[in-house]
């Protein structure tokens, strides 16, 4: 009985002690069941300067690597030239990768919650116990420690260890099922905080990434601009007028047909759009298909098809949550005439449809504005942006980057309840009146399109 209790008792406490010291709960449960070691004053040692020393030796590698990084980004830039194509080609890939490891973030803190919460509740039910962890652990260190009877020098001393063993042999299964117990929670409690180590891991190196790929973007964005601009030598002069045209008018349909009328740059992509139409409407007719391959030109100056035949195909401009949707209520006593979005401080946002940029820039309660022509009397407005990186006249891809979310609400119909997080407004507009957009967008992720 004695050697059977022995060993139990042997084989319970180390693993135990182990999972309690590495989860950190063995503080308070060791203190109660053995005499702590008095702690000692640590003194910073000649291992600890030459850990310093490395980690500011790596920190300027990272800064020496970033700034080549920078450097060859640039001659990629520069190699490209006014190749329009490759310069789509890279802007919507680029755009498209910024996109993906956002989601993959969004999902990765996610998970972390979910475990953070797991192992939280571990700890609370552990806390709970610890009375019992340390009776326990006194019950297996006596059964550990105690010298068998016959070694025992005087009778008494014998009976008394004899009746002890024979005591705890008769709780030794409940002994036992308690202390597999602890265990098991113990154990889950360490793959908990492994599975977090490395969820925490993969967020790093994911949020690395998408901040080089950020920075990726914003230097073709900037190229982007820079050769609209060569070509566009009025540009500023055209925004500027565009900003004073829309102060003149109090909705979104009045500013759209003021822009295409009044403004120059708008007014010529408002003919190509009406024309690109007439041409894809044609095409269409003679073609019995059009599906996500006809998007694959970057090259093309025109939508890559009618809008009236995107539905299903176009992809959201954010990544986020929908919180309002067509039909719905806006708020504030209305009905919504588009699609919010929930979406993240700086998230990148792009186009959902290939068309001309006929107005871009600050308009009312809407905060900052994006208007499209998408061709066949289609508009499609987005709204709520902190900055836009394209202007008006110019012609967009479908999931080229056009605007920035910034870290609050800025649309005025939707502060009242999302003040603190920025929103995406949507809004498709048929003929000046708006229209459910939910048959264009993709179902799933490999039915849409990159442009």
């Amino acid at each position: 009985m004695r050697a059977t209790t022995s060993t139990f008792a042997d084989e319970m406490r180390a693993p135990i002690l182990n999972l309690l010291l590495i989860t950190g709960l063995a503080g308070t449960s060791l203190a109660h069941a053995q005499t702590a070691t008095p702690p000692q004053t640590a003194a910073v040692s000649p291992d600890v300067i030459k850990q310093r020393e490395q980690e500011l030796e790596a920190a300027r590698a990272r800064q020496k690597s970033a700034e080549e990084a920078q450097a060859k980004l640039k001659a990629e830039i520069t190699a490209l030239g006014q190749d329009r194509t490759q310069l789509n080609q890279q802007l919507i890939d680029t755009a498209a990768n910024v996109r993906t490891v956002e989601t993959k973030i969004d999902e990765a803190e996610a998970r972390l919650r979910t475990l953070n919460g797991r192992e939280q509740q571990m700890r609370a039910s552990l806390d709970s116990r610890r009375a019992d962890i340390v009776e326990v652990l006194a019950a297996l260190q006596r059964a550990g420690r105690r010298t068998p009877p016959a070694l025992l020098v005087r009778p008494e001393d014998a009976l008394q260890s004899l009746r002890t063993a024979m005591l705890l042999g008769a709780v030794v299964p409940e002994l036992r099922g308690r202390a597999e117990k602890i265990a098991g929670d113990l154990g889950e409690l360490v793959a908990l905080r492994k599975n977090i180590a490395t969820e925490r891991d993969q967020l790093a190196l994911d949020r690395d990434r998408v901040r080089n790929d950020q920075s990726r973007l914003t230097a073709l964005v900037d190229e982007r601009q820079r050769q609209q601009a060569a070509r566009e030598k009025d540009l500023d002069a055209e925004n500027s007028r565009a900003i004073m045209l829309s102060k003149q008018v109090g909705d979104l349909q009045g500013l759209i047909t003021k822009m295409e009328q009044d403004l120059q740059s708008a007014a010529k992509a408002a003919e190509k759009a009406a024309e690109a139409a007439k041409q894809a409407e044609a095409k269409a007719a003679a073609s019995a298909k059009s599906g996500p391959g006809a998007f694959k030109d970057r090259s093309r100056t025109t939508p890559a098809i009618a809008f009236a035949s995107a539905k299903g195909l176009l992809p959201l401009p954010v990544n986020g949550n929908k919180i309002r949707d067509f039909g719905g209520s806006d708020g504030i006593g209305g009905v919504q005439k588009g699609i919010s979005l929930a979406t993240k401080p700086g998230s990148q946002v792009t186009t959902p449809c290939d068309g001309w940029v006929v107005y871009a820039g600050p308009f009312r309660s809407y905060g900052q504005l994006l208007i499209l022509n998408a061709g066949g009397g289609y508009h499609v407005l987005i709204a709520g942006m902190e900055r836009i990186s394209v202007n008006i006249g110019q012609f967009v891809l479908t999931g080229e980057p056009v605007a920035t979310m910034g870290s609050t609400s800025q649309v005025a119909s939707i502060l009242a309840t999302n003040a603190s997080q920025p929103v995406l407004y949507v809004e498709f507009r048929k003929d000046g009146t708006p229209i459910d957009p939910g048959p264009w967008w993709a179902a799933n992720e490999g039915e849409k399109v990159r442009g």
